[in-house]
Parts: C-alpha cells; sequence; structure tokens
C-alpha cells in the first residue's frame, strides 16, 4: 500500500452521511433511510445511518439490518416459536413476523435498536489501522474522530476495499 495514506485521505465529513438524533423513531429512520439510500443514484453502501445527542455527540449507527429486526415481531425469532423438522426446514408463521404489530414497533426511538459507537480513528491515523478495526469488529463505516472528541466523518469499507484492493492487484 502506497505509504503515506492517512483516514483523512479517504473519509466522508460528516455531513455528506445521513445522521439522526437518538430520539427519532424507527419510522422516521426508515424514511431518512429511503431518502438517502434508495432514491439517490450514487453508491452509498454501506446503509449507515449515524444516530447523535443533542450536543452532537456519535452514540451508534443504524443499518437496515437493525431496522428489519425492530419491527419484526420479536417472539417469532424466538427458539420456541422455531420448530425445524428433519429436512432441516425452519418453520415461522411467516405472515406474523412483518404484520399488523411492525407499524406499532416502527414507533420505538431508534437508540432501542442502534450499534453504539465503540471504535474510532483519528484523521491522522494509517488507513490500515482503519481497515483492522473495521475487519476485527466487522464495521461497515468507522467514525473519525478529532481531538478525541469531535466527529468529522466516517470511512466506509468502499473506499478501504478500493484502496487495498488496489495495491494487491498491482502486485
Amino acid at each position: 500500500m502506497e505509504e503515506g495514506k492517512i483516514v483523512k485521505d479517504i473519509m466522508l465529513e460528516l455531513f455528506e452521511y445521513p445522521h439522526i438524533p437518538y430520539w427519532f423513531s424507527i419510522e422516521q429512520v426508515i424514511k431518512v433511510m429511503k431518502a438517502s439510500f434508495f432514491q439517490t443514484p450514487k453508491n452509498t453502501y454501506p446503509l449507515v445511518v449515524l444516530v447523535f445527542d443533542e450536543k452532537y455527540n456519535l452514540l451508534g449507527t443504524v443499518t437496515p439490518r437493525e431496522v428489519l429486526k425492530g419491527v419484526s415481531s420479536s417472539h417469532n425469532y424466538s427458539s420456541t416459536n422455531l420448530k425445524v423438522n428433519p429436512e432441516d426446514k425452519i418453520e415461522v408463521d411467516w405472515e406474523k413476523v412483518f404484520g399488523d404489530e411492525s407499524k406499532n414497533l416502527a414507533q420505538k426511538p431508534v437508540s432501542e435498536i442502534m450499534n453504539p459507537a465503540k471504535h474510532f480513528v483519528d484523521p491522522l491515523d494509517p488507513i490500515k489501522k482503519a481497515a483492522y478495526l473495521m475487519i476485527h469488529f466487522d464495521l461497515p463505516v468507522i467514525p473519525v474522530i478529532e481531538d478525541k472528541k469531535k466527529l468529522v466523518g466516517v470511512v466506509r469499507m468502499n473506499e478501504i476495499f478500493d484502496i487495498i484492493s488496489d495495491e494487491i492487484i498491482k502486485k
């Protein structure tokens, strides 16, 4: 990899990325996701929304996966309600998984379903550090924190993959 490449070289600025306050409902997050990810022509993968407190401190992230888990009838995912037959087919009452209850569940605050932010990089950190943390902790994005407190952006797996894969295929 080209020496000297740092996080700042590939990060997206904070306001280039969708973000919401923690008190938004899951329904509001769905609307933000649909407007941000699914109706724009540019590739925005990974689909992640940043979640902030009232002082603009990053609390966590939420993806479509957490949203769908949050609006599904959780009792349908419990092991007591799953029946596995001899052919290893899972039997679930699929009509109840995303049924009428989903609209009620969508009124819960996003803070109940978000993934807490625990891992960060500095803008001057090497890209390899961001790659390691993202791989090791299975993160689709990693927040970029300046002066150990101020969130300035994010690094997506797309950019990490692009740089590292280019270097590998050049050899």
